[in-house]
């Protein structure tokens, strides 16, 4: 059986699923291989433009598996120091692995995504919630830290500060509702409509010009990182003239819009 699925449900869409509903798709070294395995095929797919992100069963994903993570992979003869710092390195690189892809990544989250899992779903573009979906920032429970897989960078940057302290240092549930009205999901839907919700969006997102919603991806979380307005500008200045000078995709725009049709992108 395998812990990670993809499936390609339409054309140029692949779903990405966490596939270990008995333990509310908990985060072992045997789910997380299979997952970097997958998100390194979907990005290497030239026809795939939109991955979503799923768990199956009632879970997103509920985090560590406390009882039984298992190793990372290539340890033998390593001190149990090394192996500790390569076990959360391996976890948490997976957020830059879903950064580094080139597809925009919608996250449908289904059930709770709690701890690792909430931080997952921050490693995703767009965050869609059915209205079972709930968050936790779990470490804090267990006696941890909150902070791990990139959370303390990326959570006060989507919600704000305050918020994220909150979240982080209470340990508290968000539900689907609060977590669209805070602006940590896009939107949350009746659960029966999320499958059909996340996928009506990877259709709009196909009808784009696959180089400049890559160059998009690429220009948003780069300028997450940005220090300045300046230099965030100067970088879309670049992005927004590499895509017009190398393709001929905004006259197309223009004489489809004449002519009353959808434009079709060649890039």
């Amino acid at each position: 059986m395998s812990f990670v699925t993809v499936d390609a449900p339409r054309p140029h869409v692949q779903v990405i699923t966490l596939n270990r509903p008995e333990r509310l798709n908990a985060m072992s070294f045997e789910l997380v291989m299979p997952l970097y395995a997958a998100l390194e095929q979907v990005g290497a797919d030239n026809s795939c433009r939109v991955v979503i992100l799923t768990g199956a069963g009632r879970a997103f994903c509920s985090g560590l598996d406390l009882e039984d993570a298992g190793f990372p992979p290539n340890i033998e003869e390593l001190p149990m120091s090394r192996i500790a710092i390569r076990a959360m390195e391996t976890m948490s690189n997976l957020i830059p692995a879903m950064r580094a892809i080139p597809q925009p990544i919608i996250a449908a989250i289904n059930g709770p995504a709690y701890g690792g899992g909430f931080c997952v779903s921050l490693g995703a573009d767009i965050r869609i919630a059915g209205a079972s979906a709930t968050f936790r920032a779990a470490g804090i429970n267990n006696g941890l830290s909150s902070t791990e897989l990139g959370i303390s960078y990326l959570l006060p940057r989507l919600i704000g500060a305050s918020r994220a302290s909150e979240i982080l240092l209470c340990g508290r549930e968000i539900d689907a509702a609060e977590a669209e009205r805070i602006g940590l999901v896009s939107r949350s839907v009746p659960d029966e409509q999320l499958r059909d919700t996340v996928l009506e969006l990877a259709d709009d997102i196909c009808g784009y010009s696959a180089h400049g919603v890559a160059m998009t991806k690429k220009v948003l979380w780069s300028n997450l990182e940005s220090g300045s307005l300046t230099q965030a500008i100067d970088l879309e200045n670049r992005n927004q003239l590499l895509v017009r000078m190398t393709t001929d995709n905004l006259d197309e725009a223009i004489k489809a819009r004449r002519e009353g049709r959808k434009p079709v992108f060649l890039d």
